[in-house]
């Protein structure tokens, strides 16, 4: 037994070892199951290297916003980061994005028009309803529809009319991203109107015992809640102002649109000066012609969009040359025939305030309240041009296991209008927010990053064997090692065989039996 035990010892640790002497293999990409559908990941390296996003919102309603703690799995990081809104809800989003480092065939090139989105407490689900575009492989046509949106939470602060959607994502088999146009994406929208209701503010028109924190005296708290009694709704509907019902929607809502209202974005591959490359550019563009605040009361207000808001970012790989273009809106914002002021990059903000007064049944709003003494409960904010730029110079890769590239990346973020309704030190109720609620009109995105010299259109180089697509994983090809746990099926079999032998040689080997002696009884 001791000939065979040090033999089947060195078999065990010679198979305890081999994953630490193995070399270490590359576990294979797997291939499509249908050999006639697109690779989930084509084979040959592209020459084509670039980056693009632009999106395009019609509009964006946050609720208390900057009131919610962000949560995170990370014990103490949600600390750190900055809060989000109570509920947010975006209408009418256009999406394009172009990305050659994707490992996803179809993700290269996606084009996306939702209808809806919304997220509550910073959770946001999939909303159905949404046209997707993707390539590759290509798409020679574009496809469009209208949009339904579907039921949300908060269908009672938002009407929607009509959406139409189009996407349309192209990819070239030869040439990758070089081809027009490579994502674009379009929505519109007939008619909306935002902020039926203002739930941040009390149901109640009685006030009592209510104004905790307000800085008004004792004789003050009692002329707001007098002149807030008399009002004919309560303060979740401004006094009145948001209590209409036509049939509509223009009415009975902080803001509206009663004309069309479109997002288009897109990225494409434009011509680089002195060069055959290509750079990365991506385009948010909104189309509005005007919008209404408190439509179909007293105190609307009209707001002309003159000039409609163009936001590019234009990469050429290179810092000195790629650049954020931004053609700033100009509104013109106006109250019964009298115009209030204009808004344009040298005069980005305008407040309106809202008051009430003894004698009157609605809030005074803006010019209305002009002579008359009055207690402000809140402040219309209307803001503008709202540029935010960033750029990084890249040297790594721009995907995770991508080649590295050194090149350069540019952002913006840039908004049509902002309507922030703000409550006055006078409006002393418990755990009201800084901004009762926020509608933002026309957000834009863009971000293109492209490598130094720009972007190289040329045919890709196919694999030996042709095809161009990833050559299928041999059969019995090892897996890469992560740990000793690959070997231990075998090592339990192999001690196992090793065990059996030994009782087979035990049971063969003869018996030694040990000489016994006759025991003789003794005499007394």
């Amino acid at each position: 037994m001791r000939l065979m035990a040090v033999p089947a010892a060195a078999v065990l640790v010679a198979l305890c070892a081999a994953p630490a002497l193995a070399q270490p293999t590359t576990t294979p990409v797997p291939g499509p199951r249908d050999p006639n559908q697109p690779p989930v990941s084509a084979g040959p390296p592209l020459k084509a290297h670039a980056i693009g996003d632009a999106g395009t919102g019609l509009a964006v309603v946050r609720l208390a916003p900057d009131s919610a703690p962000t949560s995170t799995i990370l014990p103490g990081f949600g600390e750190q980061l900055p809060k989000q809104s109570a509920a947010e809800i975006g209408v009418g989003l256009a999406s394009a994005q172009a990305n050659t480092e994707a490992f996803l065939a179809y993700e290269r090139s996606v084009a996306q028009a939702s209808p809806l989105g919304f997220a509550v407490g910073g959770r946001a689900p999939q909303t159905p309803g949404t046209l997707v575009q993707t390539a590759s492989p290509d798409n020679a046509d574009p496809v469009t529809g209208g949009l339904t949106p579907p039921a949300t939470p908060l269908d009672a602060l938002l009407k929607v009319g009509l959406l139409n959607g189009s996407v349309h994502a192209r990819w070239d088999d030869d040439l990758g991203p070089c081809v027009q146009p490579l994502a674009d994406a379009k929505t519109s929208v007939a008619s909306l109107s935002v902020l039926n209701a203002i739930p941040t503010l009390p149901g109640t028109p009685d006030l009592t015992g209510l104004l905790t924190g307000s800085k008004l005296d004792g004789a003050g708290q009692q002329l707001l809640i007098d002149n807030v009694k008399q009002l004919t709704a309560p303060l979740s509907q401004l006094g009145g102002l948001l209590s209409g019902t036509p049939d509509t929607g223009a009415n009975g809502s902080l803001l509206s649109l009663p004309e069309t209202l479109g997002a288009h974005s897109t990225v494409e591959l434009v011509d680089l000066p002195g060069s055959a490359n290509k750079a990365v550019k991506s385009t948010s563009t909104l189309q509005a012609a005007s919008v209404r605040l408190l439509a179909g009361t007293s105190a609307e207000i009209r707001v002309d969009v003159v000039s409609r808001p163009t936001l590019t970012a234009l990469s050429t790989g290179d810092q000195a040359t790629s650049k954020i273009t931004y053609t700033a809106p100009v509104l013109r914002v106006s109250q019964g025939g009298k115009e209030l002021g204009t808004l344009d990059a040298a005069n980005p903000k305008l407040d309106v305030p809202i008051g009430v007064t003894a004698g009157q049944k609605l809030p005074l709003v803006g010019a209305l309240a002009e002579g008359l003494p009055t207690l402000d409960i809140g402040v219309l904010r209307l803001q503008i041009a709202q540029l935010n730029q960033k750029d990084m110079v890249i040297d790594g890769p721009l995907q995770q296991g991508g080649p590295t590239i050194k090149g350069f990346m540019l952002g913006a973020t840039a908004r049509l209008l902002d309507l922030q309704l703000l409550p006055t030190d006078a409006l002393g109720l418990p755990n009201l927010p800084s901004a009762l609620a926020q509608v933002s009109l026309g957000e834009q995105i863009v971000r293109a990053a492209a490598p130094s010299g720009g972007v190289v259109c040329a045919p890709t180089q196919a694999p030996p064997g042709g095809g161009g697509q990833a050559a299928p994983p041999k059969q019995g090809q090892p897996l890469a090692y992560t740990n000793a746990a690959y070997k231990t099926v075998p090592i339990f079999w192999t001690g196992t065989v090793l065990l059996l032998i030994g009782v087979v040689v035990v049971a063969a080997l003869p018996a030694h039996r040990r000489p016994t002696t006759k025991a003789t009884p003794k005499t007394p």
